[in-house]
């Protein structure tokens, strides 16, 4: 046994080493370097080649045939590593430019090669498909030839023909259209192979009688685990409309972010950019971007707009973290012009490029010229004579075949509605509110929201204001863990319902949340950071509730896990609006990578939190062991999965199951360090090693997510 660790530890130090190291270079050296130096090198090959050597003699020495569901395990490792070496050695992965009627039989790979394709391919036109309504594209579609064939080409709509798959990649204002071409004869089919032979291996596993897994679980249902700002009161607050009336103003409806959706979701997000948070003294969204449109002169002095940075800070004059926008006017040159701190793109000005904090001070500062300028709310639907719709602001330029009722109408409501406010006749105003949205709904009918989708966004708006949840989930889990440990400590059993029914109740809300959300972007909220952490605080709710009939501590664990999660969406202070997904994301496999992955992430909490609490309550640190061994196995099979559902969805998608992309990386360094404590420490007599494993083994997790997403980058960054 002995001998057999020191060999593991031999090639997986190594190979973690390397594929870290990989990851931070790609990092300065971009990922063409890094493919080439590392990934691609003949020492890789031959590290990997050692792993398959190693897996081939614990194979024999442990005469693995004998426990079937072992031996798939195993052989799946090698099928995979075979299958990466074939699709290296005869495949070929590159692209090919179209012009529209210029047929091309030759691609370039990536690696700067010409190939000759076995036929002849042509573009016949290039088409983006917009959403109903919107500019935003929902799909890139090539109209193609090959030969006498009529093909179309879209975003997860691929062709094949003899042995080569082509996908849809770019385009240019031209018309030109750009596909990506994959050839790979044998090593997909050899890795899907391994692909299978592992998922059978996983299944046997769980249910084999004499697997390690089903000792430790007697007496547990192994199904059910695997179903896994203080308020700052003004004396004088600025004037705004009243609550009520604000309310009308946001059932209207506006052209935001690529779709179409209620006035409140924009007036959220206005509110949320400017001061963190999406209330501001007790006013609603809609009441404080009602202040900006008609009481400027009064908002214009409010110290609301939140700063950080020296440089910000320095350039103010002041140390403040909030300030006014008067501030921002009287250094307007440094925001509104390509010289004094940058251009507006961050390009290098005078030695120096434009900070991250003074570009977010100059988002801001933009954001209140667009609203004041009438260019920012997009409320006014034209309709032209084709029967498309395109949508304005008050100070856009109107195209010359709209109406001069119409004309009028946009120019001069604004000006009407301000009038109103002066005089204070509310109610008339809310009419002029009505008569908008009867208008949009008169103009634009066939695309706005159904009615189902509108109130759906307009109680997830409302459900989702500030970080009072997190706060208080952390809180309440931080009490309920240091009660828990002391009851372990004392050998009390038994169920806590207090926290057990909190942790039921914010599940259900959260739950609520994500519903809301799914229905108002017609789509299942998976697709970025902010619905990845949700939907992890949802698994770790569920998980908690499942688990804790047999484990006190486990409701307290959900609770702190919970709060972390939403802690870390809501940590930017802004919500990600309710867009289109992009049309690479329009896959059932992506919402089953991201709830899979999600899932083994939220046990990989627990495990982490339970072997803490273990460190404190040392007269328990076995029994906690066998629970932590209990979600490691369902932890490390669920990352696995996820692992190979998102190489079924990259290889459908741009036609590459691996790419070596440091996202990529990471979850297989998370893997390699989580199948080691099942292999070498499940069986160890002292638990504590294990646990104190277990606690630092998810600092690749913490990578992984966060590492990978503010730091290191890549195509999978949720940026």
């Amino acid at each position: 046994m002995g001998k057999k660790i020191n060999i593991h530890l031999l090639l997986m130090v190594p190979v973690v080493a390397v594929l870290a190291t990989g990851t931070v270079l790609e990092k300065f050296n971009g990922h063409d370097w890094t493919a080439a130096h590392i990934y691609g090198a003949w020492w890789f090959y031959l590290l990997l080649s050692l792993v398959g050597l190693y897996v081939v003699w614990t194979i024999v020495k442990e005469r693995m045939w004998k426990q079937f569901y072992k031996f798939l395990l195993y052989v799946s490792v090698l099928f995979v590593l075979l299958g990466g070496l074939l699709t290296a050695t005869t495949g070929s992965v590159g692209s090919v430019k179209l012009q529209p009627g210029v047929p091309t039989n030759v691609y370039a790979t990536d690696d700067g090669r010409s190939v000759e394709l076995p036929f002849a391919i042509a573009l016949d036109r290039f088409e983006v498909v917009p959403y109903p309504g919107t500019k935003s594209p929902m799909d890139f579609v090539s109209h193609i030839t090959v030969e006498d064939e009529k093909v179309d080409i879209s975003m997860n709509n691929i062709y094949k023909r003899g042995g080569y798959r082509f996908y849809q990649e770019d385009y240019d204002d031209e018309g030109n259209s750009v596909l990506s071409v994959a050839y790979d004869p044998w090593g997909i089919m050899v890795t899907y192979m391994g692909y299978l032979l592992m998922a059978v291996g996983v299944v046997l596993l769980f249910v084999s009688r004499g697997s390690r897994f089903r000792r430790l679980a007697k007496g547990v249902s192994v199904a059910a685990l695997l179903l896994f700002a203080g308020v700052n009161q003004s004396l004088a607050a600025p004037n705004t409309l009243p609550k009520a009336t604000a309310d009308k103003m946001g059932q209207m409806y506006v052209l935001y972010k690529g779709r179409v959706c209620p006035l409140q979701t924009l007036a959220k997000d206005f509110t949320t950019k400017l001061c963190g948070s999406a209330r501001y003294e007790g006013l609603t969204p809609e009441q404080v971007l009602s202040g900006w449109l008609f009481y400027f002169n009064e908002w214009v002095e409010e110290p609301m707009i939140k700063v950080k940075g020296d440089d910000v800070h320095k350039l103010f004059g002041t140390d403040e973290r909030k300030v006014s926008y008067s501030i921002f006017l009287a250094h307007q040159d440094a925001f509104s012009s390509p010289m004094g701190m940058g251009g507006p793109s961050g390009m290098p000005m005078g030695g120096m490029q434009r900070s991250k904090t003074m570009r977010a001070a100059s988002e801001k500062f933009n954001l209140v010229q667009m609203l004041v300028g009438g260019k920012f709310v997009k409320m006014f639907p034209v309709v032209d004579s084709t029967g498309s719709v395109s949508w304005y602001g008050q100070n856009d330029d109107l195209p010359l075949y709209t109406p001069d009722d119409e004309y009028i109408f946009i120019r001069k409501q604004l000006s009407y509605c301000q009038e109103l406010v002066v005089k204070g006749d509310y109610a008339a105003l809310e009419m002029v509110f009505e008569k908008t949205a009867e208008y949009q709904r008169k103009n634009a009918s066939d695309i706005l929201p159904t009615k189902a989708q509108f109130k759906a966004e307009r109680l997830y708006n409302h459900l989702t204001t500030g970080k009072w949840l997190a706060m208080m989930t952390i809180t309440l889990g931080l009490v309920f863990f240091a009660l828990a440990i002391f009851r372990t400590s004392n050998h009390k059993k038994g169920i806590d319902w207090i926290p057990l029914a909190i942790v039921l109740c914010i599940t259900v809300f959260l739950l609520l949340i994500f519903t809301l959300r799914w229905i108002a972007g017609n789509h299942i909220p998976m697709a970025g950071g902010f619905d990845s952490m949700n939907l992890m605080a949802i698994v770790a709710g569920v998980i908690a509730v499942v688990a804790s009939r047999r484990y006190l501590m486990a409701p307290s664990i959900g609770l702190l896990a919970m709060g972390f999660c939403l802690l870390v969406a809501m940590m930017s202070g802004s919500n990600p609006p309710v867009t289109h997904l992009m049309p690479v994301l329009s896959s059932p496999l992506l919402t089953l990578h991201v709830t899979v992955i999600m899932m083994s992430y939220a046990l990989f909490f627990f495990i982490m939190l339970n072997g803490v609490a273990a460190l404190f309550a040392r007269s328990r640190t076995a029994e906690m062991k066998r629970v932590s061994l209990l979600m490691l196995y369902p932890a490390v099979t669920l990352l696995a999965l996820g692992i190979v559902i998102g190489a079924l969805w990259a290889n459908i998608s741009w036609g590459r199951y691996w790419a070596w992309d440091p996202k990529e990386v990471w979850a297989l360094i998370t893997l390699m360090l989580y199948i080691y404590p099942l292999l070498h420490l499940a069986d160890d007599s002292r638990p504590a090693k294990f646990h104190i494993y277990c606690v630092l083994a998810f600092l690749s997790v913490v990578i992984t997510y966060f590492g990978v997403n503010f730091i290191l980058g890549g195509i999978h960054a949720y940026n």
